[in-house]
């Protein structure tokens, strides 16, 4: 795990060692060097093996690798092309050269001593440095009444007052000013411009040979009159710059997003059940979580893929990862790229003690052929780095709320355009927004389960989930699910899972009309519809009947409700936009308009 800028000034003196391996022609910078608070570890399990030969952290930030290096092995002088000259630092050993004795100087050192109170019930007393001691580190029980021990609310590991927040990470999100993007001859940041060079569809193409070609253009908010085929994503172009996902700081493109769509050799729209080929202008509810906002500039990647591939797993995941590759190259240039901060979002991973614990169960799609997600990638909203979830079993996999919030989903999902939940989606996703910011609420984490097919796998994933819900001891859930029929079988039996356990629960989903549940318990009581289609059916929209902001506000409210006790109505037995209305205007929420054009019945 690589040191951040926050802390590598404490570490200045340690042994610089590359976490990664790192190619010849590196400015080296701390990114690349692994956190020393990790080596007695490394050391005990034989991982690590430190010499006199290795420089110091401070001694090698800014040099130039001039060899390729493994990782964990200490950095020498021999590897760089140069040694920073730190005061008090040992000499060097030049290759080549003598050994030369250097006298001891007697030192004496004023012991440094500094006591922390932690959550764990102990004193933590830590001495830097004493004559003829190294280091010495004590903890100790905490009696209670203790004169002299207190603990400031919001400090790591501090206890907290009923109702007051305990930070646990923090989630820096910098959204960088693009005012324009092009195809050219390099790939650049300039000036707030994004240029991508035309020939790196070359490289891209070599990430996998199912992708037969890609094509890019640029589409500005008043070009979107214009033919598409199938939208198979929109995606953000953010990067980390400090950290890991959900920590740190990420830096994301302000105005501009990817869009991915994809037709196999024969023309056949990837992923035919519900295409939304037609006009872009008409195919896309824009300003949706999932979706481009009304005045972003939208890079277009269409990929060509072989025939027969677009209702496989493999043929869309090759559309997916060769994108990737395009989008990299962009991130490693806003990476670097001092530019703007249009505005600067703080997300918070907190605990509120006293407040009712809740967790959020989002069902994924993992139904193998072409349902599927990447879980955790190394850069947000990539691929390399991650898990899919069908690989893993489809078992229920917590994350904190900024590692959602800092683009750990990478969606691949070949479903209805309507229903689908893009990768932008997560990013940004309302409901998580909406609980991590309710101080009203304690949000322990979030929960991705994925949607098996076989209902035998259904069931025992489903119960895996029921048994995280219990011990995790909370109060409450919501659950939602992406898509409707085959994964509304998993989708009741989750709440089910939380209803048997005495946890109330509301469930969030596309129904209406075409995707009434066909299952149902005791405990699916309290439902909140996700459908803006005027027939009530799935429609080619990218993005239209997905989880927004009134949608997440109902929810939140009708768990509040269930948590108190309070009675939450039937709702009529056919569904009835009225009563959404209706909701909407207790919460001060504006009215559902419902979209009369693209119902795919």
């Amino acid at each position: 795990m690589s040191i951040t800028k926050e802390t590598v000034q404490a570490h200045l003196k340690d042994p610089a060692i590359f976490c990664c391996r790192r190619e010849k022609g590196l400015v080296i910078s701390e990114k690349d060097l692994e956190d020393p608070g990790l080596f007695d570890d490394m050391i005990d399990s034989g991982l690590l093996e430190l010499t006199d030969e290795g420089l110091t952290i401070e001694q090698v930030l800014g040099c130039t690798l001039l060899k390729d290096c493994e990782a964990l092995v200490p950095i020498t002088r021999d590897v760089l092309d140069r040694v920073n000259e730190v005061e008090g630092a040992p000499a060097v050993k030049e290759t080549a050269s003598e050994d030369v004795a250097v006298e001891k100087k007697e030192t004496t050192v004023t012991p440094v001593y500094t006591t922390t109170s932690g959550g764990n019930g102990m004193i933590h007393i830590e001495i830097d440095k004493a004559e003829n001691i190294s280091g010495l580190k004590l903890d100790v029980p905490v009696v209670a009444g203790v004169a002299g021990v207190t603990s400031a609310v919001g400090e790591p590991g501090a206890e907290v007052l009923d109702g007051h927040k305990k930070v646990i990470r923090t989630l820096t999100k910098q959204h960088i000013k693009i005012t324009d993007a092009k195809i050219g001859k390099e790939t650049s940041i300039k000036d707030g411009v994004i240029t991508i060079d035309e020939n790196i569809v070359k490289k891209a193409l070599k990430e996998d040979a199912l992708c037969k070609s890609l094509k890019l253009d640029v589409i500005h908010p008043n070009e979107r009159h214009q033919y598409t085929e199938t939208i198979m994503d929109v995606c953000p172009i953010a990067t980390k710059v400090e950290g890991k996902l959900g920590e740190g700081v990420t830096k994301v493109a302000d105005g501009v997003v990817f869009m991915l769509t994809g037709v196999d050799e024969d023309g056949t729209q990837v992923h035919e059940f519900g295409s939304s080929e037609g006009m872009l202008d008409e195919k896309m509810f824009f300003g949706h979580p999932g979706c481009a906002d009304e005045g972003d500039i939208i890079i277009r990647c269409h990929a060509v893929i072989e025939r027969l591939k677009g209702m496989s797993r493999s043929g869309p995941l090759a559309a997916h990862k060769c994108q990737d590759v395009i989008v990299q190259a962009v991130r490693d240039e806003l990476k670097k790229y001092d530019g703007e901060v249009v505005r600067e979002e703080l997300c918070e991973d907190v605990r509120r003690k006293g407040k009712p614990r809740v967790v959020l169960v989002k069902e994924i799609m993992g139904q193998g052929a072409m349902h599927d997600n990447v879980i955790c990638p190394t850069e947000p909203c990539g691929i390399p780095g991650g898990r899919m979830n069908v690989d893993c079993g489809n078992v229920p996999i917590m994350l904190t709320p900024n590692q959602v919030r800092d683009g750990s989903i990478h969606a691949l999902t070949c479903i209805g355009p309507a229903t689908k939940e893009m990768t932008r989606h997560y990013i940004r996703e309302p409901l998580v927004e909406g609980l991590a910011a309710d101080d009203e609420l304690d949000l322990i984490g979030v929960v991705f389960v994925g949607s098996p097919q076989v209902n035998d796998e259904k069931l025992w994933v489903s119960e895996r989930l029921g048994s995280m819900l219990e011990a995790l001891d909370i109060d409450g859930c919501i659950i939602t699910t992406e898509g409707f029929g085959n994964n509304h079988i998993d989708f009741i039996q989750h709440i089910g899972q939380a209803g048997e356990r005495g946890i109330p629960v509301v469930g969030a989903s596309f129904c209406a009309y075409q995707g009434q549940l066909v299952v149902g318990n005791k405990y699916a009581t309290a439902m909140v519809e996700e459908n803006m289609d005027k027939g009530g059916f799935e429609n080619d929209i990218a993005g239209c009947s997905c989880v927004t902001k009134e949608v997440a506000a109902r929810a939140i409210q009708m768990l509040k409700n269930q948590m108190m006790g309070v009675a939450v109505n039937n709702a009529p037995k056919k569904w009835n936009n009225d009563v959404i209305n209706s909701n909407n205007k207790l919460l001060g929420l504006p009215e559902t308009v419902l979209v009369e054009s693209g119902t795919l019945h």
